[in-house]
């Protein structure tokens, strides 16, 4: 698992895995945390397996520590 961080759009992701080009296949969106802040979508594979997590406001819907170990974007 890694994470990437793009504090410009304040978006994060959190790959399981290794991810191809395209291999996100079905995404899942606009789960809404319960402060109602920031969305969350989830990627899956042609198998209906979950690849990936972006996450939108991840500063305000990760931990600090949790963004300053991402890899920056």
């Amino acid at each position: 698992m890694k994470i990437r961080y793009d504090s410009e759009v304040d978006a994060a992701y959190l790959a399981l895995g290794d991810i191809a080009d395209g291999e996100a296949i079905v995404q899942i969106p606009e789960i809404h945390p319960p402060n109602g802040r920031g969305e969350i979508i989830l990627d899956f594979d042609a198998q209906g397996r979950v690849i990936g997590v972006e996450i939108l406001a991840a500063s305000v819907l990760l931990r600090p520590e949790v963004l300053d170990n991402a890899v920056r974007i």
